[in-house]
């Protein structure tokens, strides 16, 4: 059994296509995209997470209090305790977020199943 030689087209179609690619640039380097931060930019991003987060907090808090005020565990005191607690917390919130230009819309997240946190 012998092997034919490959057919002459195709060792020129082999050769068209390395000369093609030959004179191909390399592409250049990919370098990760540089983030711009200034001190303002990352001051207030990091306020916006801190306060999504003690709103957050501060909602499952008043969640959990509710509950316990509704099952009668907490005793007057306590409540009275738990009301003044919520009220200057709410208080603090609405000075920080005007301090740092946020609204209650820029700390909402989105919980899934739970709904908006806000």
């Amino acid at each position: 059994m012998t092997v034919a030689a490959a057919p002459r087209a195709d060792s020129q179609a082999l050769d068209d296509f390395v000369r093609t690619f030959q004179h191909v640039e390399p592409a250049a380097p990919r370098q990760a995209p540089r983030i711009s931060l200034n001190s303002t930019d990352a001051k207030n991003g990091l306020a916006k997470l801190v306060l999504t987060l003690i709103e957050l907090i501060r909602e499952l808090l008043e969640r959990q209090a509710i509950r316990r005020v509704e099952a009668g565990s907490l005793s007057d005191e306590e409540v009275e305790r738990l009301g003044a607690a919520f009220l200057q917390l709410s208080e603090q919130m609405q000075r920080l977020k005007r301090e740092f230009g946020l609204e209650d819309e820029d700390l909402n997240l989105d919980l899934g199943p739970l709904g908006k946190l806000i």
